[in-house]
């Protein structure tokens, strides 16, 4: 897997890529948002990991500008900023997840390797859990191998989760993701359509509340 560092902290770099070449990971390294942008016209990444304090243009608004362009690659921001409005801001421009520096090398690896595998099932329109499977596609739940009937807002609901599964998804978003002429888009509703939604899931998967952040839906494993 080829990955795209985004640092332009010498010895920070130096760090990360003696860390993912210890995971095996090939990694390109560039130390500016326009030359990001360069690379990824020119080649194939896997992921990118993108630094928020850049010269010239900054992390996110690289991370803008991918997203602008249609590309679908995983973005990983790294921090020193903490925020919530940080959080969110990134959240909302695109980005899948983010690490405040400073970090352990295993940690950014393991977040690299849980974003890939949800963007490949995401490509191929299965996300596959332990004991649950979306079709995104066809618009299939199944627990335990039994298809779930969901309503046209409950599969809404569920598709923003899925998609950014062990994230946050703010409550805003989901608001938006239903939202309709005739559908009352308040937070109460959306807090309906989760309520119904972990009522069917059952303890396949767990949909965890965070106050004045979102929700997050979370894989229950079983030993």
């Amino acid at each position: 897997m080829r990955l795209l560092l985004v640092e332009d902290d010498d010895l920070v770099a130096d760090a990360i890529l003696r860390g993912l070449s210890a995971a095996s990971y090939a990694v390109h390294r560039v130390s500016s948002a326009e030359t990001a942008q360069a690379a990824l016209l020119n080649e194939e990444f896997a992921l990118a990991i993108i630094d928020v304090g850049l010269p010239g243009a900054d992390g996110l608004t690289l991370v803008r500008r991918i997203r602008s362009a249609g590309k679908m690659l995983p973005t990983l921001i790294l921090t020193a900023r903490c925020t919530l409005a940080d959080k969110v801001k990134a959240l909302d421009l695109g980005a899948d997840d983010f690490l405040s520096k400073p970090f352990e090398a295993a940690e950014l690896a393991a977040r690299c390797r849980a974003l890939m595998r949800r963007s490949s099932g995401a490509l191929n329109g299965i996300i596959k859990l332990q004991r649950m499977s979306v079709d995104l596609l066809g618009k299939r739940l199944s627990v335990d191998d039994v298809e779930v009937e969901l309503t046209a807002r409950e599969w809404l609901v569920l598709e923003c989760l899925v998609r950014r599964i062990n994230l946050i998804v703010p409550k805003e978003k989901l608001q938006q993701a239903v939202a309709s002429p005739d559908h009352d888009t308040s937070a109460n509703a959306v807090e309906v359509h989760i309520s119904r939604l972990r009522t069917k899931l059952g303890n396949a998967a767990l949909i965890r509340s965070l106050r004045g952040l979102g929700y997050r839906l979370e894989e229950v494993r079983t030993s």
